[in-house]
């Protein structure tokens, strides 16, 4: 969360306002404070350290699309988990391995451009 709330602080200074959720658990997720987001900034970066794939994100994703937040979304959900890899050991390489600030930042800014 920090690393996003980093980025975030980055994004502000730019003129993009964010919002960070922590979910803190996912089980119970915490639904409501996510689609309640979604509208009021009409957009979703899921962030996670997690391979990508079959990652939280992905469960964010579709609990999104099949809630009444969906309607809201301005731009396609962006997710952005780690490499499909296992996470090592070694802090230098799992840095690698997992989405940093300037990657929460490139995401961001892509998502408020439309680019994908």
């Amino acid at each position: 969360v920090q690393k996003a709330l980093d980025a975030a602080a980055v994004l502000e200074s730019e003129g993009i306002d964010v919002e960070v959720v922590d979910l803190r658990t996912i089980r119970p997720m915490d639904k409501q404070t996510v689609i309640d987001s979604v509208k009021k900034t009409s957009r979703l970066l899921c962030v996670y350290e997690a391979v990508k794939t079959l990652g939280i994100g992905a469960e964010v994703s579709a609990m999104i699309a099949e809630s009444e937040a969906f309607d809201y979304l301005d731009a396609p959900i962006v997710r952005l988990g780690g490499a499909e890899t296992p996470i090592p050991y070694n802090p230098e390489l799992e840095k690698a391995t997992v989405p940093q600030i300037p990657d929460i930042i490139t995401a961001a800014r892509d998502l408020v451009k439309g680019v994908r």
